[in-house]
Order: structure tokens, then C-alpha cells, then sequence
């Protein structure tokens, strides 16, 4: 049992005169110990924990009974490519590398919503102006290196979910071109046919 005192024990010893032995003031702190212990059990168990943030990523499912080698056609003039590089690098093409549409030549931008962010608003209307459907948008096609970083990729990701890019893949293969643009030659790997779409011809 926790207790309090509060005063002395009487008279010292030796002394001539007897005084009369008083008792000691004493204080249970008992329930204030449970209190304590019952309000921080209550805290634990109603505070909400920190939820760690994550982002849907939506990939295709492996059906085995699909063609690997079917090329899927897609409008260049809605597809933009974006390479991501050392040294927050960042250089977006639309269209084909070797023959990219109007406007659409490569071209360095930084990150945020002064860089790349202004590019993609820009060119989502440019698309919906082209198409005339909503259900046709924008396809951005993101091409991280080896040698790009990983907060570089979160960060075009959160592009696409801030822009409200309706398509968007990511994808690991480089072409030699590619990789001259992004001044390495060591991320070029084979092409594969059934990860990137083939732009079809207008």
C-alpha cells in the first residue's frame, strides 16, 4: 500500500518531558495508482496510430491463356513517355523518339508542380481535344533507370494522381536512344515485346 507521511513520530528520545505520543497523518495513494494505470490503458487503446500512406497501384493479371507476343496498339498522339534518370533527371517525349508529334520533341523538366505537373495538364487537354472522349485519354508510359532513385518514382506517381492520368504503366526497358537522352548507356537492356505498347499510326 503507497503511503504519504506528513508529520514526525512525538517526542525524541532522552528528552525529560513525556508528551503524548500523536499519530501520524497518512495518505492512501492507492487509488490514485490505479487511476493512473486505468487512464493510460485507455489511452492506448482509444488513440489512433500513425497509418502508414500507400498508394494503388493497379498491375495486369498473369493470365496464362493470353498471347505474350500481341502487340498492343496505341495512338502516339496520346501517349507521353517519361525517363527518369540520375541526378533527378527528368525528360519526357511524346509520341515515338524518332518521330515525336508536334511539340512533343524531348525535353528536360523538373519535379513538382512548376515542372512536370504544368506538362502534363498542359497536354492531358491537348488529348482530350484530339480524341473528343473522355474514355481516351492521356497514356504516360514511366521509364525509371537503374541509376534513378526511388523518391523520384513516388514522386511521378503522385503526378499521375494529382493530374488524374487515366493510363499510366510502368515500364523498365530502355532503347539506346533512350539512354543517350539520359546521358547513360549502362540502362539500355532488350526490348520486350509484350511490356510496352506499340504506338499505332494515326
Amino acid at each position: 500500500m503507497a503511503e504519504l507521511n506528513t508529520g514526525d513520530g512525538g517526542g525524541k528520545k532522552g528528552s525529560k518531558k513525556v508528551r503524548s505520543k500523536k499519530s501520524n497523518s497518512k495518505v492512501d495513494l492507492t487509488a490514485m495508482v490505479d487511476l493512473a494505470f486505468l487512464l493510460i490503458t485507455f489511452f492506448m487503446l482509444t488513440t489512433t496510430l500513425s497509418k502508414p500512406q500507400s498508394m494503388n497501384l493497379g498491375l495486369p493479371d498473369k493470365d496464362p491463356d493470353k498471347d505474350k507476343n500481341k502487340d498492343v496498339k496505341v495512338d502516339e498522339n496520346r501517349t507521353m513517355t517519361i525517363l527518369l534518370g540520375d541526378n533527378n533527371k527528368l525528360v519526357r517525349y511524346v509520341g515515338l523518339l524518332a518521330t515525336p508529334v508536334a511539340g512533343g520533341a524531348p525535353k528536360d523538366f523538373a519535379y513538382g508542380k512548376d515542372g512536370i505537373r504544368q506538362e502534363l495538364l498542359s497536354r492531358k487537354e491537348k488529348v482530350l481535344q484530339y480524341t473528343g472522349d473522355k474514355n481516351k485519354g492521356m497514356i504516360v508510359i514511366i521509364k525509371p533507370s537503374k541509376k534513378s532513385n526511388y523518391r523520384n518514382l513516388v514522386d511521378v506517381l503522385d503526378e499521375m494522381a494529382i493530374v488524374n492520368v487515366p493510363t499510366y504503366a510502368i515500364v523498365n526497358e530502355f532503347t539506346p536512344e533512350e539512354s543517350k537522352l539520359l546521358g547513360d548507356s549502362g540502362t539500355t537492356s532488350a526490348p520486350a515485346s509484350s511490356t510496352e505498347p506499340t504506338p499505332a499510326k494515326p
